[in-house]
């Protein structure tokens, strides 16, 4: 059914420990924590030495080689407490609240920014704020150096932008219509837009929500209904969810098991969004008209309508669960959701076995 025209760180183990910590002498050669101690440990001990330095305090970083703990501080005096805390000091020019400074002159000077800042961050165990420019361009190396405050300028080859997802049910746009997202696979080397075959025979560009995905790589209409979309742009994420729209939050693809005849599925499309119903037959054969016959459809009672084909069928979510198992592609039917009516969807795993693809999961 096509829509004509687009419409860092484990509390220490006990309270009384973490004080220990502090108040144990130099001597005792505590050991230092490392990234094994776990998120929580790891934290506790960097606020609490943030807290003991305080104006001294120039932040805290796991070792990339080692993995311990360091712990930056303006005052040379303060070592023996930084080791008896678990942490490895480190003497550095600037405290951490200096960088912060450093890094709000720049946040305040936003008016004018050149598009080649790609944006400026504190690098902690550097001691450095950094500015981050596109290929070095003069432009926003003029715009760091006129800050008036200590930076480092790094190249970076592109600009960051933001990242959108592909969401099955939600819109997939042709030169000449309307779809809807299945399910999102990779193989390899490539990453894929599942959909129905008669909406990928159309051919071209395919847009989603958030821009354009990529172009049509490969297309079955008759005798099957599924195709896929290549994902060619670096901004296109392709998580393994469906759109439930205003009935919740997004169910999340789980796997590909078959419900049989009698079992509850939904389907989400682009037109009419979240609908339940059971199967009634598997393996039909459907005549759509003008010699496009279909074999191998899945019969619903799921009703949809122009704009959901290619729209993703799924199991029906237990109570209090959102995984459920990709069914199929919504392909047609008959009727609609004001009176009811009934749909086919095109399986999934034959398009995965013929594509050799393998099914984003959650």
């Amino acid at each position: 059914m096509i829509r004509r025209p687009l419409r860092t760180l484990t509390v220490l183990i006990g309270a009384a420990a973490a004080v220990t910590a502090f108040a144990t002498p130099a001597s005792a050669a505590t050991p230092a924590l490392t990234e094994a101690a776990g998120p929580a440990t790891l934290a506790a001990a960097q606020q609490k030495l943030g807290t003991s330095l305080g104006a001294a305090f120039a932040g805290t970083w796991l070792d990339t080689a080692t993995g311990e703990l360091v712990a930056g501080t303006t005052d040379a005096g303060q070592s023996a407490r930084i080791r008896a805390a678990g942490a490895i000091p480190k003497v550095l020019r600037h405290s951490a609240a200096e960088l912060k400074r450093i890094q709000s002159t720049l946040d305040n000077r936003t008016t004018g920014l050149p598009g080649s800042v790609a944006g400026w961050y504190v690098d902690v165990p550097a001691n450095e704020v950094v500015v981050s420019v596109v290929g070095g361009d003069p432009a926003g190396r003029a715009w760091a150096a006129s800050a008036g405050v200590p930076v480092r300028v790094e190249h970076v080859k592109s600009a960051p932008r933001p990242m959108w997802s592909v969401v099955g049910g939600q819109g997939l746009y042709f030169s000449g219509g309307a779809c809807s997202v299945g399910f999102n696979a990779y193989d390899d080397d490539d990453h894929y837009v599942i959909t129905a075959g008669h909406c990928t025979e159309l051919g071209g560009t395919v847009r989603g929500v958030g821009g354009t995905i990529g172009k049509v790589a490969r297309s079955s209409f008759p005798g099957n209904d599924y195709g896929t979309v290549k994902v060619t742009h670096s901004d296109v994420s392709t998580p393994p969810r469906v759109d439930r729209y205003e009935d919740g939050s997004d169910v999340r693809i789980e796997g590909a098991d078959v419900v049989g005849v009698g079992g509850r599925v939904c389907r989400s499309g682009i037109t009419t969004h979240w609908h339940c119903g059971r199967v009634e037959a598997l393996d039909q054969t459907v005549n759509y008209g003008n010699g496009n016959i279909v074999r191998g459809l899945t019969q619903t009672d799921a009703c949809a309508e122009p704009g959901d084909s290619g729209g993703s069928f799924v199991s029906r979510p237990s109570s209090g669960s959102r995984l459920v198992q990709a069914q199929g592609m919504t392909s047609g039917g008959s009727g609609d959701c004001d009176e009811g009516g009934t749909t086919f969807f095109q399986p999934v795993k034959e398009v995965l076995d013929r594509y050799d693809l393998r099914l984003e999961k959650d």
